[in-house]
């Protein structure tokens, strides 16, 4: 009988299979005990013959959904993929994964859900190609948490892997005076047009510019236009070596877009003769230099959590010293949306992120020697395509030259103090300001917020800090963006005046003065669940701290009347909020059990440890209390029996008693 081995799982090379393709589909395909699996190959696609049963069958993951331009066209993109490696004589599979539209559900419960959508994403990859034995994996995500999910897949099958991103999306331009026409538009600027209304009075001539705005924001298909989180993860899997170089930066609807899918067959077959891996794609050196692209371009803040959870899934221990040590040496060159003037597209129109890799690597700031996709190095592939398409230029302003950069080190700060001992997050390239104080108002959902402003109580002059708290990955669940409070602010026109902190994320799209992931979040004890209206809070990014000035007494009182919030009683999101990690560990799925023992150079941080001992102790203490109060229960129960049982004695007593005086 024919046996399915543990070996048989495994992707390391064996030089029998230096020529084979098939190392996991022929499980199924070839023995004759796998009858039934042939009979139903045989109903599919591209399977007429015993032949065809020996080629190598790979999966084509479209992160599909009509229903909003990041991902509406990626079907497509898959039947385009499937024709070139079908053309290269291998079967491809088309199937979807789930996706949450973040511009759509931004500000509302369902952004709930963007955020787990990584994580279903990469156990749906997982799922389709370790359930059917597929060979390899060519996956095509749009939106924002797409492209995690499916590298997070793909390195934990381990197999030969491709992405090809969906591409973004184009500038749009509004007709008539407002806004000018040559001003180009996204979908930042769509949630800035509310702030902006308010702002201008709510007048006739506001209303005709917000609703022309909304209308020709979004032009057509592709993912949001800036420097937001969908165009920084693209970059990132394009430096990380696992899409085609110029995939990141070749807008949906170019031409490029479609030449790039019919080039995926040649390619994924080279890959699975010489069985190029995402464990030998995916380096220690390849996350340092997607961190280095990420300060760069000015990328988003998202990328800490998503590079640090990608790294997880292949055993790589991403910490947050790591984007300090990096942002402290890497300057910010590229003027972007959302803080800067430019879209993606502008990019492209440059010569893609190859050119800009190129200018990195040959001044120092990326390692060229790590392995891609192509089977060459990352160093060969900027060469080739600047042979092609020639050097950066700097006869622009889109991109700096490294001696005269917008901020000469990273906009991602790294921020610790009293109110975020394990970490937290901040986006700020140095036109905010690089300190900040304020008063704070606190707010425990974004409505409540959103309420307040409605209101007019924001003022310029007035310092405020907007504590967004009960957001985290726990407390959420699902740690939302915040997007809609920050445009709004920025609309506004009080970028200069409000500064924004939270348990909960930022959105690529987010710019001002803002720090987001702060941990220990709310929900699991944090001090953030202790800051009150009129705090004094202090950040500075010169010496990355965060502080919330507040006398001792006063948090102890807080801390003994802090309220208790109780989570989700089912569902999704309660099997979310009960398995995530802090944002600081990238709030990645049952880390605590299946990865840390498994993870390089992994050290427990001492506030995490400190945070484990308090926990016991707390659990402790609770488990007294309850004794305590158990005892005096049993106590007062006894108590009451004995007075009862004396009671029913004497009345006994007194009836006998009477009864003896009636006799006589």
């Amino acid at each position: 009988m024919h046996r399915i081995t543990r070996r048989a799982l495994s992707t390391t090379r064996r030089v029998c299979d230096e020529q084979v393709l098939n190392r996991f589909s022929r499980n199924v395909t070839q023995p004759k005990q796998q009858g039934a699996s042939q009979a139903m190959l045989y109903a599919t696609d591209g399977v007429d013959s015993e032949e065809d049963l020996k080629k190598p069958m790979i999966g084509i993951g479209s992160v599909w959904y009509e229903g909003n331009p990041c991902n509406k066209h990626l079907l497509d993109i898959g039947k385009d993929v499937k024709q070139s490696v079908t053309a290269a004589g291998i079967i491809g599979y088309q199937f979807g994964t789930v996706g949450v539209s973040d511009g759509i559900s931004m500000g509302t419960q369902g952004m709930l859900y963007s955020l787990p959508s990584r994580d279903l994403i990469a156990d749906q990859i997982e799922t389709a190609g370790g359930g059917h034995w597929l060979d390899g994996m060519v996956v095509i995500p749009g939106c924002d948490k797409n492209m995690p999910g499916v590298l997070m897949g793909v390195a934990r099958l381990n197999r030969p892997s491709i992405m090809v991103y969906g591409g973004t999306i184009r500038a749009g331009h509004c007709p008539g005076p407002q806004p000018p026409p040559s001003q180009p538009l996204d979908i930042v600027s769509a949630f800035q047009a509310y702030g902006k209304y308010v702002a201008a009075g709510r007048t006739d001539t506001a209303e005709q510019e917000r609703a022309n705005t909304i209308r020709y924001a979004c032009p057509g298909q592709g993912a949001c236009g800036g420097m937001y989180t969908a165009n920084t993860m693209a970059s990132n899997a394009e430096v990380l070596g696992m899409t085609l170089p110029g995939s990141s930066s070749f807008p949906a609807d170019s031409p490029e877009k479609q030449q790039e899918c019919a080039s995926i067959g040649p390619v994924l077959r080279n890959m699975l003769e010489k069985n190029i891996l995402p464990s030998q794609i995916l380096t220690k050196a390849a996350f340092d230099n997607a961190i280095t692209l990420t300060m760069i371009m000015g990328g988003s803040t998202n990328a800490v959590l998503h590079l640090i959870a990608i790294a997880a899934n292949v055993g790589i221990r991403l910490r947050l010293e790591d984007f300090e040590r990096i942002a402290d040496k890497t300057p910010v060159l590229a003027d972007l949306r959302p803080s800067g003037k430019y879209v993606f597209e502008d990019i492209y129109k440059l010569g893609g992120i190859p050119k800009i890799v190129h200018y990195l690597i040959e001044n120092d700031f990326i390692d060229g020697d790590t392995m891609t996709v192509t089977g060459k190095s990352l160093r060969q592939n900027a060469d080739e395509w600047v042979a092609q398409h020639g050097k950066l230029p700097f006869n622009q302003d889109i991109i700096r030259p490294l001696g005269n950069p917008i901020k000469s080190t990273g906009h991602i700060r790294v921020l610790r103090g009293n109110l975020a001992p394990g970490g937290a997050i901040s986006k700020i390239t140095g036109k905010e300001g690089l300190q900040f104080e304020g008063r704070a108002r606190v707010y425990n959902s974004e409505d409540e917020f959103l309420a307040d402003f409605e209101k007019g109580t924001f003022v310029k002059g007035e310092k405020v800090v907007i504590v967004l708290r009960y957001l985290g990955p726990r407390g959420g669940p699902g740690m939302p963006e915040m997007l809609k409070p920050t445009s709004m602010i920025m609309g506004a026109g009080l970028g200069n005046d409000v500064a924004f902190v939270t348990d909960g994320r930022f959105s690529g799209g987010s710019h001002g003065f803002v720090v987001g992931h702060v941990v220990p979040e709310a929900m699991a004890g944090g001090r953030i669940g202790l800051v009150e209206n009129g705090d004094l809070i202090k950040i500075d990014a010169v010496k990355n701290t965060i502080e919330h000035i507040v006398s001792r007494d006063k948090l102890k009182a807080r801390k003994r009347k802090a309220p208790y919030r109780e989570g989700l009683k089912r569902g999704w999101l309660r099997l979310y909020s009960l398995n995530v990690e802090s944002a600081s560990y990238g709030c990645v799925l049952g880390i605590r059990r299946d990865l840390r023992s498994r993870l390089v150079d992994f050290k427990e941080p001492a506030w995490r440890t400190k945070q484990k001992v308090d926990e016991r102790r707390d659990q402790v203490r609770e488990k007294q209390i309850v004794e305590a109060k158990l005892r005096r229960a049993q106590k007062v129960a006894a108590n009451q029996t004995r007075l009862r049982v004396e009671a029913e004695r004497k009345a006994k007593a007194e009836a006998e008693q009477k009864k003896t005086e009636e006799t006589a």
